[in-house]
């Protein structure tokens, strides 16, 4: 198992309350054109969310009660 899943697993047992402390220490590590940069995650998750979409799949914004 990877570090990186090891870290994504272990977050659930951490108490809500130490969840912000826990989140400016990684903010710490992450480069400041993050956001710029597409993982293989994010270019997957894309992947499925256009195929989703292109099978119909999707629910529109007009169809969810948003009350």
């Amino acid at each position: 198992m990877t570090v990186k899943s090891q870290l994504i697993q272990m977050i659930d047992f951490v108490p809500e309350g130490e969840l912000p402390i826990l989140l400016e220490v990684v903010r710490r590590f992450v480069p400041v054109d993050a956001d710029d940069i597409a993982t293989e995650d994010d270019l997957k998750a894309h992947r499925t969310a256009m195929e989703e979409y292109a099978n119909g799949q999707t629910v529109a914004h007009e169809d969810i009660n948003w009350d």
